[in-house]
């Protein structure tokens, strides 16, 4: 026995804009817009945020970068003095 399945209905909304810059179907025209983005209900990070804010986001995004680059010179000290004092 064959089951009904509900009907394809297409709403309209973009899922991925694949209207690229350099491809065969590149369509000007169709090109998103700042309005566009407000009207689907997306927020940009930082359009309204105070000096306190933006600066706490700066601070962690510093911090989370001296994190990652303090593990990897960690590990290349690690490194070195394992090599010296394996041959040694």
């Amino acid at each position: 026995m064959k089951k009904n399945k509900p009907k394809f209905v297409d709403d309209g909304r973009t899922i991925a804009n694949m209207n690229i810059d350099g491809m065969p179907w590149y369509n000007p025209a169709k090109s998103g817009t700042p309005a566009d983005s407000e009207s689907s209900g997306t927020v940009k990070v930082g359009d309204d945020l105070t000096l306190k804010e933006k600066m706490a986001m700066t601070k962690g995004v510093l911090l989370a970068g001296l994190l990652v680059g303090g593990v990897f010179a960690l590990g290349f000290t690690v490194f070195i003095l394992l090599c010296i004092f394996a041959w040694s």
